[in-house]
């Protein structure tokens, strides 16, 4: 008699099977596309940089920002949805090079710029590491986030208007722990079920590496100024 043919199988532990499958390949599909994307956006932002293409402006990029999002956000269950997350990814490194650029200008530019790059990768890193690893529940951030990122976002473009530095640079170091906490939370809606599209989930995680980098890059650019 064949025992393992004999174990009986249960209507719940197949729905919690196929849930951990489900699960674990929108984990590795995310993490696969996130890391195309990263690489693509850092091409788009090389080439920007390498051309000495204009910023667009912060119009134009708030326009191309949320228009491509919203695209994304309509194609998310189709296959132009990968293309559309490419073309918002791309577009975003695309504004990134000029920024990159006027701090390689600065003195230490170069060592700024790696260290904002070390600082991203090291948080990310360790933030999504700890809630793959622990698996715990980090769905009672969303409100807060969700709050926090609109307020910050609003004091950010006061900032730039109004040109007060020191409520830009008050701005960044909250975008640096809402970023994180982002992380956090959307790697644990991810495990939990929370997000079972992985072309969305990318998206999140790509935004909060890309306003974790140009924080720390606006931080550690003022602190060497300072110097």
């Amino acid at each position: 008699m064949n025992t393992f043919n004999s174990l009986p199988t249960t209507p719940g532990g197949q729905t919690r099977a196929a849930s951990a499958i489900a699960t674990n390949t929108v984990i590795r599909n995310t993490y696969m596309l996130l890391s195309m994307t990263l690489l693509f956006s850092a091409l788009a932002a090389g080439a920007s940089l390498a051309l000495k293409l204009p910023h667009p402006g912060l119009i134009v990029t708030l326009l191309g920002y949320f228009g491509l999002l919203f695209l994304t956000n309509r194609l998310r269950n189709s296959g132009w949805g990968v293309a559309s997350v490419f073309a918002l990814t791309g577009f975003m490194g695309y504004t990134l090079g000029p920024i990159v650029g006027h701090y390689l200008g600065l003195p230490n530019g170069g060592q700024t710029v790696m260290m904002a790059m070390a600082g991203t990768a090291v948080i990310f890193l360790s933030l999504s590491g700890y809630a793959l690893t622990t698996r715990k529940d980090f769905s009672f951030m969303g409100g807060f986030l969700l709050v926090g990122i609109v307020l910050a976002f609003l004091a950010g473009l006061a900032a730039i208007f109004f040109a007060i530095p020191a409520l830009s640079l008050t701005v960044s170091a909250v975008f640096v722990l809402l970023m994180s906490g982002l992380i956090l939370y959307e790697t644990s809606n991810i495990i939990h079920g929370g997000e079972t599209n992985y072309v969305m989930a990318t998206v999140t995680l790509f935004v909060a590496i890309f306003n974790l980098f140009t924080s720390l890059l606006q931080l550690l650019g003022f602190t060497s100024s300072s110097d």
